[in-house]
């Protein structure tokens, strides 16, 4: 039977929130069983129909029998994927291989499940036969497939749990024959089993095979961790999160169907979802029960956004294609980003709560993962309300979630109470503005031809007006982290009174433009000190970096023996491009008015003693504007010296005109010997100079071993100046139904960023400071798992929103009601 699904206001509503409870989480599995219905039934009118049929037909004759055997299997962590790797990406079926045949190994778990005996054809890859859920059969060579017999005695098919122990299951090839254990949880020879792990705590159950034998999830053999140590991990954390989070247990309780053992990586741990395996987590050894929790609650909140979105439209096409996520090191596409926040609700409640019942160190470090995640998700939904085309709903979803965490704010936990919570909170705007930055300069380009437009604007003292382009690079491949050079600097700031002040890190920066560390320094120092140009130097660090080498390669032209004006200053240069202050003076210095001088640069010094004089013999130009020496002063580049006090022999030559007054660096032409220690001697003049001088129009070098002060007095007048992807479906709805389209959305799956062995992420450990990947909320420092070989989707961390439908609805099925029974072979369309 065909009909719609309607998503309720208020389930909605609690979805968003983060949780939704056990009867959100049921209706959300009713749905994609419905979707799974819908993708078998396409595929057995396509071109796999034929290799799909045997096993559809085992499969509607084991729901006919036992509804619930066969509901277990469409529900599994294997159909889904099975499913959109068959209808989208099926480049072997030429050759009669294709992956429509993989269906028979999942129909062998419903026959053996029902206890009704079955002959089915499975293929064998690289001599393993896989059996979802069963096991895998080792050593049968080169044989392309296999005949799997299963017998039960007569009178126990259908009967529940009749199964159990009952069925002799035959594996028949060319080389001979092979017998599972009656029990197929027991290893034998030849057979590796999936075992069945289970947990119980104040009566809520939680039973997840070690999924090890599904051809479409890349899983480890468990030898190095085997069925016993995972047993006894997820004991534990199952007690934890239901002692501390009830109702998300509940929710897991409800929606977990596997748990999938990935490799390893260098250090930590890794963990992903696939969008197609609703309730299926893919993680590594977890090592100890917290990570274990933290990671189920996490992946699970994926699981759930992958499912809500068959239903509603949260975001239309458009908007910028790649995001930063401040979770990960790689750019996301607008449903990675909204999977990400999502995801993070549930490490914020975990954190929220054990930064709430520790003490000591645990504390303080629980602590520091709550403000960390709380500053992502925030961070998080500006990029998302900034760059995401949301629909109505989308909106609405977003808002809900922002509440969300305003509250958990105010529950005086983590960053928000105190002096030390202040402390915290600075370290971790510090961290999040270096990463930020760090982040622009790896993946960010600014357009050449405006990057030079400004450098002119800048050399010409005009303002910068608009921006030029950006364009953010897609990553191709596994992406590591940001390197462990940061690394070590974002961990120190969790300990940090606060940032090296901004001046400093500036110079570091012109010393090395392309180290990124210096650049995290600048950006996080100049938000902490509140400078004008700090969100140029966070949001568009590429661009700054860029021109300030630009500049600095193509510096003006200076008289022959005149000191060349030094590399421009980044803080004057992101001041500049946020509008902030005027443009440099024509040398390439610093502002030319001294009240818009950028902080750092070096103003006039007080009036030389003997100025006046000499201004009034008609033998000086007039002070700065800002009262100090000649007004040449005032148009120095950053970096000159300013005048300082006048020579002590200067008075004596002065008069006796042997010299014509300081130039404004404190020194005097008439007494090089005399100069004070750590002044700058002056150059040999200019050989124009002497001519004019006698003559009256030059009132001697204005710095060492420069030009007349009068060809400097061209100042220039500068003037202050402010300066996601889804097939296209109906704005979302709630609470109504209309027709669904069935079948996954094209296009590249994207995750939130906790490390995936098969699309780009990173992996790195939960529990270290900085920037550690897996579920915590400090992902992706390390280097990223490999991706796995073969044809077909890998897991992703959350996935881009697909699976086709309207919103407010979608179609559901049942597989034997009537003569619309997908499995029925009549179309099913809605």
């Amino acid at each position: 039977m065909i009909g719609p699904y309607v998503l309720p206001d208020d389930v909605f509503d609690a979805l968003a929130a983060g949780a939704g409870g056990r009867p959100a989480v049921l209706l959300l599995l009713r749905a994609r069983r419905s979707r799974n219905l819908l993708l078998l039934r396409r595929a057995l009118d396509g071109p796999c129909g034929r290799a799909v049929e045997p096993a559809a037909d085992l499969l509607a004759g084991v729901e006919r029998v036992a509804p619930g055997a066969a509901r277990s299997v469409i529900d599994g962590p294997a159909f889904g994927t099975w499913a959109a790797r068959t209808l989208r990406d099926c480049p072997a079926h030429p050759r009669g291989e294709c992956a429509g045949r993989d269906l028979a190994a999942l129909a062998v778990l419903a026959a053996v499940r029902a206890a009704r005996p079955a002959r089915v054809t499975v293929p064998v890859r690289e001599g393993r036969l896989r059996l979802p859920g069963l096991g895998t059969v080792t050593g049968l060579g080169e044989t392309p497939e296999a005949l799997v017999v299963v017998e039960a005695p007569a009178g126990a098919e259908g009967v529940p749990g009749a199964s159990v122990g009952s069925c002799r299951v035959r594996v028949l090839t060319a080389a001979g024959e092979r017998v599972l254990p009656r029990d197929p949880s027991r290893p034998g020879h030849g057979w590796q089993p999936v075992a069945v792990l289970d947990a119980r705590h104040r009566g809520l159950t939680l039973r997840l095979p070690l999924e090890t034998a599904a051809p479409e999830l890349p899983a480890l053999e468990t030898a190095s961790a085997g069925p016993a140590a995972w047993q006894d991990l997820l004991r534990q954390a199952w007690e934890l999160l239901v002692d501390n989070h009830p109702r998300r247990a509940e929710e897991l309780s409800a929606g977990l169907n596997g748990i999938v053992p990935l490799p390893a990586p260098a250090r930590g741990v890794a963990s992903a979802t696939s969008r197609h395996a609703f309730g299926t987590v893919l993680t590594s050894w977890p090592a100890d029960p917290e990570r274990l929790a933290l990671t189920l609650l996490h992946e699970f909140q994926h699981s759930k956004l992958s499912a809500l979105t068959d239903l509603v439209t949260l975001y239309e096409p458009g908007g910028r294609p790649r995001l930063y996520a401040p979770w990960r090191p790689d750019p996301r596409p607008p449903g990675g980003l909204l999977q990400g926040i999502y995801a993070h609700l549930g490490d914020l409640a975990f954190w929220q709560e054990r930064s709430g019942s520790r003490h000591g160190p645990a504390q303080a470090d629980a602590a520091w993962r709550l403000a960390q995640t709380r500053a992502h998700v925030e961070r998080g939904l500006t990029e998302a309300a900034s760059h995401v085309r949301l629909t109505a709903l989308g909106t609405r979803f977003l808002e809900r979630l922002a509440r969300t965490v305003r509250d958990g704010d105010r529950g005086g936990t983590g960053a928000g109470d105190g002096s030390g919570g202040e402390r915290l909170a600075r370290a971790v705007a510090r961290v999040q503005a270096g990463d930020e930055a760090v982040w622009r300069l790896r993946w960010a380009a600014a357009d050449d031809a405006g990057t030079e437009r400004l450098a002119a604007l800048w050399r010409a003292g005009r303002p910068a007006g608009p921006l030029p382009a950006e364009d953010v690079r897609a990553a191709t491949g596994a992406v590591a982290g940001p390197g462990p050079e940061f690394g070590r600097w974002a961990a120190r700031q969790r300990g940090a009174e606060r940032a090296r002040p901004a001046r400093e890190a500036a110079h570091a920066v012109l010393a090395a433009p392309h180290r990124m560390r210096g650049w995290a320094e600048l950006a996080a120092a100049a938000a902490e000190e509140d400078r004008p140009g700090a969100d140029v130097l966070r949001a568009r660090t590429e661009l700054v970096r860029d021109l300030c080498v630009r500049l600095t390669a193509r510096q003006p032209a200076t008289p022959p023996g005149t000191t060349p004006p030094g590399p421009p200053d980044p803080l004057a240069l992101a001041a500049w491009l946020a509008g902030t202050a005027v443009g440099p003076d024509p040398s390439g210095g610093g502002p030319a008015a001294d009240a818009a001088r950028p902080p750092g640069t070096t103003s006039p010094g007080p009036p030389d003693s003997l100025a006046p004089a000499a201004w009034l013999a008609n033998t000086a130009v007039g002070p700065g504007p800002s009262g100090g020496g000649p007004a040449a002063g005032a148009a120095m580049p950053p970096g000159t010296t300013s005048p300082g006090p006048p020579d002590s022999l200067a008075p004596a030559a002065w008069p006796a005109g042997t010299a014509v007054g300081p130039d404004p660096s404190g020194g005097g032409p008439a007494a090089d010997a005399a100069m004070p220690p750590g002044t700058t001697s002056p150059g040999p003049p200019d050989s124009l100079a002497p001519a004019a001088w006698p003559a009256g129009t030059a009132v001697g070098t204005d710095r060492p071993g420069a030009g007349p002060a009068a060809d400097e007095e061209e100042a220039v007048q500068g003037v202050s100046q402010a300066r996601g992807a889804h097939p296209a479906r109906s704005p979302g709805r709630v609470g109504r139904g209309e027709p669904a389209e069935a079948g996954p959305a094209p296009g590249p799956p994207s995750g939130d960023g906790l490390v995936v062995p098969a699309e780009s992420g990173s992996a790195e450990a939960p529990m270290e400071p900085a920037r550690s990947p897996g579920p915590d909320p400090a992902a992706d420092e390390g280097p990223a798992a490999p991706a796995p070989s073969g044809p077909g989707e890998g897991p992703t961390a959350g996935a881009e929103p697909g699976g086709g439908g309207v919103p407010g609805q979608k179609t559901g099925v049942s597989m034997s009601q009537n003569a619309r029974s997908p499995l029925a072979k009549t179309s099913a369309t809605g």
